[in-house]
Protein backbone atom coordinates (compact mmCIF):
# COMPACT_ATOMS: atom_id res chain seq x y z
CA UNK A 1 0.00 0.00 0.00
CA UNK A 2 1.43 3.43 -0.78
CA UNK A 3 0.33 6.59 0.80
CA UNK A 4 0.33 10.16 -0.07
CA UNK A 5 1.13 12.81 2.79
CA UNK A 6 -0.43 16.26 2.57
CA UNK A 7 0.15 19.12 4.22
CA UNK A 8 -2.73 21.54 3.09
CA UNK A 9 -1.75 25.34 4.07
CA UNK A 10 -3.07 28.22 3.13
CA UNK A 11 -0.87 29.36 0.31
CA UNK A 12 1.28 25.93 -0.43
CA UNK A 13 0.36 22.19 0.05
CA UNK A 14 3.25 20.20 1.24
CA UNK A 15 3.18 16.34 -0.81
CA UNK A 16 5.24 13.28 0.56
CA UNK A 17 4.78 9.74 -0.31
CA UNK A 18 5.22 6.71 1.33
CA UNK A 19 7.70 3.60 0.42
CA UNK A 20 5.89 0.64 -1.50
CA UNK A 21 5.67 -1.24 1.69
CA UNK A 22 3.54 2.04 3.95
CA UNK A 23 6.50 1.84 6.45
CA UNK A 24 8.61 5.19 5.42
CA UNK A 25 7.44 8.70 4.22
CA UNK A 26 9.53 10.72 2.05
CA UNK A 27 9.03 14.39 1.10
CA UNK A 28 8.58 15.49 -2.22
CA UNK A 29 7.77 19.05 -2.90
CA UNK A 30 5.88 22.21 -1.94
CA UNK A 31 2.45 23.03 -4.58
CA UNK A 32 1.50 26.75 -4.51
CA UNK A 33 -1.85 27.85 -5.08
CA UNK A 34 -3.43 30.68 -4.54
CA UNK A 35 -6.55 29.28 -2.62
CA UNK A 36 -7.75 27.29 -5.88
CA UNK A 37 -8.60 24.12 -4.36
CA UNK A 38 -9.92 22.81 -7.95
CA UNK A 39 -6.80 23.24 -9.60
CA UNK A 40 -4.83 21.69 -6.49
CA UNK A 41 -6.95 18.12 -6.20
CA UNK A 42 -5.95 17.80 -10.67
CA UNK A 43 -2.54 18.92 -9.58
CA UNK A 44 -2.06 15.48 -7.02
CA UNK A 45 -3.60 13.60 -9.96
CA UNK A 46 -0.46 13.45 -11.53
CA UNK A 47 1.16 12.25 -7.92
CA UNK A 48 -1.63 9.61 -7.51
CA UNK A 49 -0.75 7.95 -10.98
CA UNK A 50 2.64 8.15 -11.35
CA UNK A 51 3.32 6.52 -7.49
CA UNK A 52 0.13 4.52 -7.63
CA UNK A 53 -1.69 5.74 -4.30
CA UNK A 54 -3.93 3.56 -2.88
CA UNK A 55 -4.73 5.83 0.24
CA UNK A 56 -4.01 9.97 0.88
CA UNK A 57 -3.55 11.42 4.65
CA UNK A 58 -4.27 14.75 4.99
CA UNK A 59 -2.76 16.96 7.77
CA UNK A 60 -5.69 17.86 10.01
CA UNK A 61 -4.98 21.45 11.82
CA UNK A 62 -6.86 20.91 15.13
CA UNK A 63 -6.31 23.70 17.90
CA UNK A 64 -4.00 23.10 20.75
CA UNK A 65 -7.18 22.77 23.06
CA UNK A 66 -8.28 20.05 20.56
CA UNK A 67 -11.28 21.92 19.22
CA UNK A 68 -11.87 22.15 15.07
CA UNK A 69 -11.33 25.58 13.54
CA UNK A 70 -11.54 27.40 10.55
CA UNK A 71 -8.53 25.38 8.71
CA UNK A 72 -9.57 22.30 9.84
CA UNK A 73 -12.99 22.70 8.58
CA UNK A 74 -11.13 23.88 5.18
CA UNK A 75 -9.36 20.36 5.58
CA UNK A 76 -12.48 18.43 6.06
CA UNK A 77 -14.09 19.85 2.78
CA UNK A 78 -10.61 19.00 1.09
CA UNK A 79 -10.50 15.45 1.74
CA UNK A 80 -14.42 15.39 0.71
CA UNK A 81 -13.55 16.55 -2.27
CA UNK A 82 -10.41 14.30 -3.06
CA UNK A 83 -12.95 11.20 -1.67
CA UNK A 84 -14.79 12.43 -4.53
CA UNK A 85 -12.54 13.19 -7.29
CA UNK A 86 -10.55 10.26 -6.67
CA UNK A 87 -12.37 7.33 -4.63
CA UNK A 88 -9.43 6.43 -2.48
CA UNK A 89 -9.95 6.96 1.10
CA UNK A 90 -8.70 10.10 2.62
CA UNK A 91 -7.50 10.07 6.60
CA UNK A 92 -7.41 13.00 8.64
CA UNK A 93 -4.13 12.86 11.03
CA UNK A 94 -3.67 15.65 13.53
CA UNK A 95 -1.09 17.74 12.29
CA UNK A 96 -0.77 20.09 15.59
CA UNK A 97 3.40 21.27 16.00
CA UNK A 98 4.49 19.41 12.82
CA UNK A 99 5.70 22.61 10.95
CA UNK A 100 7.67 23.22 14.20
CA UNK A 101 9.13 19.52 14.01
CA UNK A 102 9.90 19.97 10.22
CA UNK A 103 11.77 23.21 11.17
CA UNK A 104 13.71 21.71 14.28
CA UNK A 105 14.87 18.72 11.98
CA UNK A 106 16.06 21.29 9.31
CA UNK A 107 17.82 23.51 11.79
CA UNK A 108 19.76 19.66 13.23
CA UNK A 109 20.92 19.17 9.33
CA UNK A 110 22.38 23.34 9.20
CA UNK A 111 19.42 23.87 6.51
CA UNK A 112 19.64 27.68 5.19
CA UNK A 113 17.06 29.80 6.14
CA UNK A 114 16.04 30.50 2.57
CA UNK A 115 16.24 26.63 1.57
CA UNK A 116 13.86 25.95 5.35
CA UNK A 117 11.30 28.01 3.84
CA UNK A 118 11.37 26.21 0.89
CA UNK A 119 11.02 22.88 1.89
CA UNK A 120 8.99 23.22 5.41
CA UNK A 121 5.85 22.37 3.97
CA UNK A 122 7.36 18.98 2.19
CA UNK A 123 8.94 17.90 5.33
CA UNK A 124 5.56 18.61 7.68
CA UNK A 125 3.57 16.49 5.12
CA UNK A 126 6.32 13.88 5.36
CA UNK A 127 6.08 13.90 9.19
CA UNK A 128 2.19 14.21 8.92
CA UNK A 129 2.69 10.68 6.81
CA UNK A 130 5.37 9.30 9.07
CA UNK A 131 3.16 9.69 12.33
CA UNK A 132 0.13 8.05 10.60
CA UNK A 133 1.96 4.94 9.14
CA UNK A 134 4.03 4.55 12.68
CA UNK A 135 0.21 4.69 14.68
CA UNK A 136 -0.81 2.29 11.85
CA UNK A 137 1.84 -0.57 12.46
CA UNK A 138 1.21 -0.10 16.01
Amino acid sequence: MRYLGLDLGSKTLGVAVSDLTGTIATSKTVIHHNEEYDMLVQELKRWIDEYQITAIVLGYPKQLNNSVGEKALLSEAFKQKLEKVYGLPVYLEDERLTTKVATQVLLKHDVTRKKRKQVVDSMAAAVILQSFLDRKEN
